[in-house]
């Protein structure tokens, strides 16, 4: 018996270490993505450019996700999964150094699009191994698991990449990305096993996931309710210091409460996930649209912007695994594809919440006018969602 009991110990030790590794990645990989739209003041002022212009920066990594997530998947369908998993983290680490050396503004734009080539990909790759190093029936837990290393990348890496980027210069907050690539790595290479038995799929498998009607209405609503919460992040440093009054020093406390919603949501939409994804995704996007709209007014106050924040962290991140899920059960055999195709959609958003957002700054409705549209956004995806419904599988 005591024996029985030292070998589930260390199965489960191992099964831990091997989730780390995944959720690690993703810590890498949410504080490059975060960490940027925290710093676009200070990026924008070392190139000599507008905010809204750096904002190109951004979504070059979008447009990265977009384009690499379907084709990087699709391609690599019968590629060993840890060797997949060490070739796109490798490609995302040296993407950022790049972006970190980048002596014009015209380098870094390449560099982010080449660190977004991989993230969907290495996302829905990570959710089947740790739902297969997991084992049956952990699908949503899975998924939360891995995308607990991004939520957390908001509490701390993304503070500390911003904090780094506003003393020592926006380099050093890639610098510390690169880092963490490195680190995950090693993790990966140390601790995950060789997963030989996982299922091995093809390219017309997976591309297969396309040709379903429900895949694409699980993708609308996840391109437009995460253009909502981007529509808002992306400037949410100047929105608290020219409409909040929050000084700067203070930006990186801000994204603290941020991402501690995000961590708090990352685990009740696991929980509601795992109970019932339709339920989880209406009432996560729901609370989205009406937070988003509060923050219309109370933008205009720290005490009462820092609450409203923490309550947008907390919605987008509680709907990341309902859709991610939803998309995995959808997709049939396309899984892979299919988780991919989740950060393929969360781009998608912040690509056109950045774009959006800056199309009404810009025409001169001024810095609270994002959440305006936001909360739109977020509404749209729910009529979606409600549409899909009915429509068949």
């Amino acid at each position: 018996m005591t024996v029985i009991a030292l070998d589930t110990s260390s199965e489960t030790t191992a099964r831990r270490l091997a989730v780390f590794a995944l959720a690690l990645g993703g810590f890498g990989t949410g504080t490059a993505e975060f960490a940027s739209m925290g710093l676009l003041p200070e990026i924008a002022s070392g190139f000599g450019i507008s905010e809204p212009a750096a904002g190109h920066a951004i979504s070059a990594y979008a447009l990265g996700v977009v384009v690499g997530a379907p084709v990087l998947t699709a391609l690599s369908a019968r590629v060993p999964r840890k060797t997949l998993l060490v070739a796109l983290m490798t490609v995302f680490t040296v993407g950022n150094l790049a972006t970190a050396l980048a002596p014009s503004y015209a380098l870094p734009v390449v560099a982010r699009f080449i660190c977004g080539l991989p993230h969907g990909a290495f996302f829905g790759v990570a959710a089947l191994v740790a739902a297969h190093v997991m084992g049956p029936g952990q699908q949503a837990k899975a998924v939360a698991n891995v995308m607990a290393g991004q939520t957390v990348a908001t509490v701390v890496g993304v503070p500390v990449a911003s904090w780094l980027g506003q003393t020592l210069g926006w380099r050093c907050a890639f610098a510390l990305v690169v880092a963490v690539g490195v680190a995950t790595l090693a993790a990966i290479w140390r601790w995950m096993p060789d997963l030989r038995s996982m299922q091995i799929t093809s390219v017309l498998t997976e591309l297969g996931a396309l040709t379903r009607v429900q895949v694409w209405l699980a993708l609308v609503v996840g391109m437009v309710g995460f253009g909502g919460m981007f529509a808002v992040y992306t400037y949410i440093s100047t929105t608290l210091t020219d409409v909040a009054g929050l000084p700067r020093t203070f930006v990186p406390v801000a994204l603290v409460v941020f991402g501690l919603g995000m961590v708090v949501g990352n685990l009740v939409g696991g929980q509601l996930a795992y109970r019932s994804v339709m339920r989880a995704l209406y009432l996560s996007m729901g609370a989205q649209a009406v937070v988003l709209a509060i923050f219309v007014v109370a933008s205009h106050r720290t005490y009462t912007a820092l609450p409203v924040l923490f309550l947008i962290g907390a919605t987008s991140a509680a709907f990341t695994p309902a859709l991610q899920t939803r998309l995995m059960d959808v997709a049939a055999d396309a899984r892979t594809l299919a988780g991919a195709l989740t950060h393929c959609a969360l781009n998608i958003g912040n690509a056109a919440g950045a774009w959006l957002g800056g199309l009404v700054i810009a025409a001169g409705y001024g810095y609270t006018a994002p959440a305006a549209v936001g909360a739109m956004l977020a509404t749209a995806s729910l009529i979606v969602l409600t549409a899909s419904v009915f429509v068949p599988d």
